[in-house]
């Protein structure tokens, strides 16, 4: 039965056989003693599998519990303190779950048993937890966690016997786990799954039986914790909504937006709101919920009244009353140092939460605002006043005429040099505040001569990590209100109401691919090339696109070829270079530095050669169609060429691929050319290439795996070993043989690849070469262009856990695929884009860059780095329990330590800085069994920094810009090759 028809009596909740596992009958997975003779992985196997074992079985003790200790008990009482239906609703589903669990231990037990002699595990998974049930029960239990909740919550709050209850409860047991630690445990059984199984993959050999069914196992459990994962965003959500919009007067306009289900959600957080005066004082600060819909932004107060003692119990949600809504166009996003152009300053009023009225416009200039806390700014100038004052003292001691032993030119210097520092840690610590400052326009109620007036209002965020996701969603929300993504993606799913899903990506931008009008030029190639520049400001990362330069190349049949370089640091690509080729570009290869994303290899070149490498910098190569390979330095060293060559016979070049030792071409007849790089730079090119024969047709594709190279040539796929240059073994991707590979993409341990014919595309196993599945394009596309039947794929792309697939009609479809080491079967239905080309997609390519991740330090650790830095500015290194403290000021007076006062440093940061948990947290933030995971659906706060963030950007190249969508023809001038842009949500 599903969740709407629970009802009040018991049986109604069997919709599956009761089975109780009796321990008798099937006793619990034992793993016997360690046989002797194990290799070393061996024994890390089995002590994982101990870990599985071990995690179960105590996963099923907590269900246990939770039926034996609660369900039952309060199914039982009399007086009722829950009816029969709420206990239905609470615990609905659990007996489901247990008897999933207890199914799996019967069967964990008998592989357990035979582990030594077989040690297979991965299909036991597959099998297990593959079923739809597994999926229905646990899908029923996540969309209910919220109503459950706020059950327990409701009852807490209504009924002292309840709460009575779970207290005692949860006193009586061992571990002290509440009753919503217990019940969160379910919604993380699978992500554990998951990091035990990565764990066995890791330490399982290639060529294992166990291998290719745990990289199954791996990718089965993660499409089901992603599934589960959505659901409970929506769940959340929606509950997010509802709460909300309780607080609403029903008759406000707001209200019917809300309950309209048109919204989305993308994103809410408690930020806290601050005011300031105009010396910049603080003058009030309070935790308010934003809310950020698809098109509107919502500030409400939060009221926490009388519910301490619950939360510790079960997480409260809080009562909301809205205090403001903006639509989305109208908001500002105003980042410190940017102000001059983005708005009259003479019409801004400094959002004052104790004001009832807005000052007039006139005072509105006074009202400065200044950068960081306030409470930093005045410390500055208590120091810079401080400074002046020791100037004056210094400039008194040096008129003494008796010496002193503590009192000297050389105290008097110090102290100067200390207070200097001081004021640039300060500024520093100023600098450091805007990473969590949140400063919003908002447009306010106009003035009384009428004249429009902004509000502005200031957030200080968590931490760095928050702002940069505000910024950046708030930036996406509005590009996604734009016509041509209203909306930009088709679900072609059976019932029509399913909205495009919220992590879809928008369409940022279109522009003609050349900046010659001139000549009717086509595409062949594009590639990024991504620089780390430090300059690129905090928050423009997460406006902007990925940091870097796409290199664009195409030309006209039977003449020359052109390249087109943008600069992608801004939120639209402009040229900043287009210079000719002999011949047109067929095919791109971005080449890093040694030791930039490169495997070790080349580095171990360079230290054993004396001279010095060639091409210290990365380099870009373009294959051309009269056979030459052009290999240009990037964009900051000037793109000079720095290097040409022929291919053998003059071969066109149809692909390039680099390996650390070589670089791989793909030539018209059938043979890959090997060309050795020397000392992990270029390579000589009086040297002849070494030639490798793969067939008679053009190679087409080229892909590294390893150590390994494939080589594609019509229908079947060699692959060779790429350091040894010699073929390992051939097989055959498409029974036809007119059908030749034109594409092959990697992930995780599969290869997806594309043909010349056919609508389909198909999945290889990277390790036995299997062929594991196969997908038909052409379904997908009739949702946009009915009653097209023959389609082509023309370009691949895997990026983040979505395939792109772009076909010959111009449409591009999108199909999920897992992120993780297992096998990228395609596990759901895919969408559509709206958005796409008059012709034929020529090129997917991917942009992306990596933000550094000491921009993301909070300014905690910032002080810790900072002192580790710091220290050897000073004579000789200090004591220790005074690094500890940051002091920035070492007396060479040994008197001085004795005198009266406080030493000169840098304010320690106070003890209560971190977020420690306390112990009463450990109730709602339930640890998990690993205790660097914290649950409360969200990371444990020492693993933010580790973290990094990416910027992504999708970028395809085709004839004209086309929308799909049935209202709007065809857009004019299909002739122009033409760049679409799409952004996803910044990855955090």
């Amino acid at each position: 039965p599903h969740a709407s028809s629970v009802g009040d009596s018991e049986e109604e909740d069997t919709g599956f056989l009761e089975v109780t596992v009796s321990d008798m009958k099937h006793p619990p997975p034992e793993l016997g003693p360690m046989p002797e003779g194990l290799s070393p992985q061996q024994v890390v196997r089995r002590h994982i599998l101990g870990s599985i074992v071990q995690s179960e079985r105590s996963y099923v003790d907590s269900l246990k519990r939770i039926l034996q200790d609660y369900r039952n008990p309060l199914m039982e009482m009399e007086p009722k303190v829950l009816s029969a239906r709420k206990c239905q609703v609470v615990f609905f589903r659990l007996k489901e779950i247990l008897q999933c669990h207890s199914m799996f231990q019967i069967a964990l037990a008998s592989r357990v048993a035979e582990w030594d002699s077989a040690e297979k595990i991965g299909d036991l998974f597959v099998a297990s937890f593959s079923k739809s049930m597994v999926l229905d029960v646990y899908s029923d239990y996540v969309n209910n966690f919220t109503t459950a909740m706020s059950l327990i919550k409701k009852a807490c709050l209504t009924k002292p016997a309840f709460l009575d209850f779970l207290k005692k409860r949860q006193m009586a047991s061992t571990d002290r786990v509440t009753l919503y630690g217990l019940m969160v445990k379910p919604i993380q059984r699978f992500p554990q799954f998951i990091l035990l199984l990565q764990d066995m993959l890791k330490n399982t050999p290639k060529g294992h039986a166990d291998r290719l069914s745990l990289q199954l196992a791996l990718t089965e459990l993660e499409t089901l914790a992603e599934k589960l994962n959505e659901q409970k965003r929506l769940a959340d959500q929606v509950a997010e909504i509802q709460q909300l919009s309780k607080s609403i007067s029903d008759r406000s306009s707001l209200n019917k937006l809300l309950s309209s289900g048109q919204r989305q959600l993308l994103l809410c957080e408690t930020l806290t709101e601050t005011v300031y005066g105009d010396r910049g004082q603080l003058i009030k600060s309070k935790e308010r919920k934003v809310f950020l819909l698809n098109d509107m932004l919502v500030c409400a107060n939060i009221n926490f009244k009388g519910q301490l003692e619950i939360s510790s119990l079960v997480p409260l949600g809080p009562k909301y009353v809205v205090k403001w809504s903006t639509a989305l166009p109208q908001v500002q996003v105003v980042e410190v140092g940017q102000e001059s152009g983005a708005y009259d300053k003479d019409n801004v009023v400094i959002h004052n939460a104790g004001a009832k009225k807005h000052a007039p416009a006139g005072q509105a200039s006074h009202n400065k605002v200044y950068l960081g806390p306030p409470r930093l700014f005045q410390e500055l100038q208590d120091l810079q006043k401080d400074l002046a004052v020791v100037e004056q003292i210094t400039l008194l001691i040096s008129t003494l005429h008796g010496t002193y032993q503590n009192l000297n030119m050389t105290v008097a210097q110090d102290w100067c040099l200390a207070l200097q520092r001081m004021m640039k840690v300060k500024e520093e610590e100023i600098h450091s505040a805007n990473k969590c400052r949140l400063r919003l326009l908002l447009p306010g109620k106009p003035d009384k001569s009428g004249r429009p007036i902004s509000v502005m209002v200031v957030f200080i965020t968590p931490n760095p990590l928050s702002k940069i996701s505000w910024v950046n969603r708030l930036h996406l929300a509005k590009i996604g209100l734009r016509e041509e993504n209203q909306p930009g993606w088709l679900c072609p799913d059976e019932d029509k109401k399913s909205k495009a899903p919220f992590w879809c990506p928008i369409l940022s931008c279109h522009m003609p691919a050349f900046s010659s009008k001139a000549l009717d030029l086509q595409l062949g190639a594009a590639v990024h090339n991504p620089v780390q520049s430090s300059l690129l400001g905090f928050s423009a990362v997460s406006t902007s696109l990925p940091q870097g330069y796409l290199w664009v190349g195409g030309g006209q049949e039977g003449a020359g070829g052109q390249v087109e370089i943008f600069s992608l640091n801004r939120a639209v690509p402009r040229t900043v270079k287009s210079f000719p080729v002999a011949s047109p570009v067929l095919c791109m290869e971005y080449i890093p530095e040694a030791g930039e994303g490169e495997p070790t290899g080349t580095q171990e070149h360079r230290t054993t050669t004396e001279q010095p490498p060639a091409s210290p910098h990365p380099t870009v190569c373009l294959g051309l169609r009269d056979g030459s390979i052009a290999v240009y330095g990037s964009v900051d060293t000037g793109t000079q060429c720095l290097l040409t060559c022929k291919s053998p016979g003059m071969q066109p070049v149809l692909c390039l691929r680099h390996s650390p030792e070589y670089l791989f071409a793909g030539l018209q007849d059938g043979t890959v050319a090997a060309y050795p790089r020397r000392n992990g730079g270029l390579w000589d090119p009086t040297e002849q290439p070494t030639r490798l024969a793969v067939g008679t047709g053009p190679v087409r594709a080229l892909l590294t795996l390893d150590e390994t190279l494939w080589a594609s040539c019509a229908n079947q796929v060699t692959v060779l070993d790429a350091t040894g240059l010699c073929a390992q073994q051939t097989f055959e991707a498409h029974p036809d043989a007119e059908a030749s590979v034109t594409h092959m993409i990697k992930a995780g341990s599969g290869v997806w690849m594309a043909f010349s014919s056919g609508s389909s595309i198909r999945l290889f196993h990277t390790e036995t070469l299997e062929h594991l599945q196969e997908i038909n394009i052409a379904t997908r596309t009739t949702f946009v262009l009915p009653g097209q039947k023959h389609v082509r794929v023309t370009s691949l792309l895997i990026c983040q856990g979505s395939l792109w697939v772009g076909t010959d009609q111009g449409i591009i479809v999108l199909l999920p695929v897992p992120r993780l080491e297992g096998i990228p079967k395609i596990t759901g239905k895919g969408i559509v884009s709206l958005n796409g080309h008059g012709g034929p997609v020529e090129f997917l390519a991917v942009a992306l860059s990596t933000l550094a991740p000491d921009v993301l330090k909070g300014d905690q650790e910032e002080d810790e780095e900072g002192e580790e830095e710091k220290a050897p500015e000073l004579d000789g290194p200090p004591p220790r329990e005074m690094r500890k403290k940051g002091i920035l000021l070492q007396y060479r007076l040994r008197s001085t330590s004795h005198l009266p006062g406080q030493l000169l440093s840098v304010r320690e940061a106070p003890i209560g800085g971190t977020p420690a948990h306390t112990e009463e947290d450990g109730s709602i933030y339930e640890m998990a069994d690993d205790p660097d995971v914290w649950v409360r659906s969200r990371p444990c706060a020492r693993d933010t920094p580790r973290k990094e963030i990416s910027s992504v950007a999708i970028v395809s190249g085709g004839r004209g810009y086309r929308n799909f969508n049935a209202e709007s023809p065809r857009r004019g001038s299909d002739a122009d090759s033409t760049l679409l842009i799409w952004q996803v949500p910044l990855m955090l």
